[in-house]
């Protein structure tokens, strides 16, 4: 190919479209705008409310000079003979008043989102619906910042395409926009599950999930969450509302979720312990979210037969954490045996088995 304005036509397209949409390896080598820019951006864990507010709209105004760069680029690129026809045919000089346009209107629009303290902002204008009358969208965006900081949040995705579930709010980010609604004024439900037979990062075949977030709310605007089916059992921990299926879409959870569902329900079969009057649960050290409800109680053999033994840490544990740890200590490559298998205590080192795990009463 030795025309040298198809060649920097082709090119410029790959690089366009590989940085608005950011692949991995433009993420990795930091051409992306949040990286280029993230002196003039500031911290999104600090301040993820404002780091967006200023991240979206330098994302517009950035992509927004990519037409314009497309006609410099020209201009270097052709021959001497064809140099004056890009500057001077009628076709190139309207394209380059629409390039020169774009980014114009696009100013203007950032402009008129700072006003007001980037008050007109869409992400702004979408908190303020969450206000309460005597305060302000800063005060809801105070809120998001806050739980955001907490590691114990839900967080999945690209940067570019992120879903955040904490304790209130359920986040979507994407190039241009953020979606944020309110954990009580929402209903989810499953809506699509598209299979992939490899997935790129990780080589195995993959399941995406779709989820219909509708809101209450009539402010503020619908939105889609998508997922991988392992992440699903982890979300729904997070979320304060059931996901209701809808289309009767199946799940495939990965290995530990499947476990964990088992898990649980040979549990409930145990014994109960029963705890003394005057004794409290703390709460549970691996998640310190729900109160310890698991006490290791030696049930399987006589107290001096087997491999288990005697436990005598208090609760400190609740089910599902004990279920996490009892599958972390397993032979991932003979999930068949994990059942039967013997885990030591997280606390004292004392060997157990499943029918050990008694549940508090």
């Amino acid at each position: 190919m030795n025309n040298p304005e198809v060649v920097f036509t082709l090119f410029y397209v790959v690089l366009c479209f590989c940085f608005v949409l950011t692949p991995t390896e433009f993420r990795s080598a930091g051409l992306t705008v949040q990286d280029l820019l993230s002196d003039q951006l500031g911290s999104e864990q600090l301040a993820f409310v404002h780091y967006h507010i200023r991240r979206t709209a330098a994302t517009l105004a950035v992509h927004s000079l990519l037409p314009l760069g497309y006609y410099a680029g020209m201009c270097f690129a052709t021959s001497d003979e064809k140099y004056y026809y890009v500057l001077v045919s009628k076709g190139w000089i309207i394209y380059l008043a629409i390039a020169v346009l774009i980014p114009v209107i696009v100013s203007l629009i950032v402009w008129y989102w700072s006003l007001n303290n980037w008050g007109n902002h869409p992400i702004a204008r979408s908190l303020a619906h969450y206000a309460l009358p005597q305060s302000s969208w800063r005060a809801v965006a105070s809120s998001v910042n806050t739980e955001f900081r907490r590691i114990d949040k839900f967080a999945s995705g690209a940067p570019g395409a992120r879903v955040v579930v904490t304790d209130t709010w359920v986040i979507k980010v994407t190039t241009y926009r953020v979606y944020i609604a309110q954990q009580q004024d929402i209903h989810l439900t499953l809506t699509e599950s598209r299979q992939h037979e490899l997935c790129p990062d990780l080589n195995t075949p993959v399941q995406f999930l779709t989820i219909r977030v509708g809101i209450i709310n009539p402010h503020i605007t619908p939105f889609d969450i998508r997922l991988n089916s392992t992440e699903y059992g982890e979300l729904r921990e997070k979320l304060h509302t059931t996901v209701r299926n809808a289309h009767n879409v199946v799940i495939h959870q990965s290995l530990s979720d499947m476990f964990l569902d088992t898990f649980k329900i040979q549990v409930e079969l145990n014994q109960r312990y029963h705890l003394s009057g005057n004794q409290e649960l703390e709460p549970c050290i691996g998640c310190m979210q729900t109160a310890a409800n698991i006490k290791l109680v030696k049930v399987c053999m006589d107290p001096t037969e087997g491999e288990c033994q005697q436990c005598y840490c208090r609760p400190m544990w609740c089910l599902t954490c004990m279920g996490k740890w009892f599958a972390s200590r397993q032979d991932q490559q003979h999930p068949e045996t994990w059942l039967s298998n013997r885990v030591p205590c997280p606390t004292c080192r004392s060997k157990f088995c499943i029918l050990d795990i008694s549940i508090v009463s």
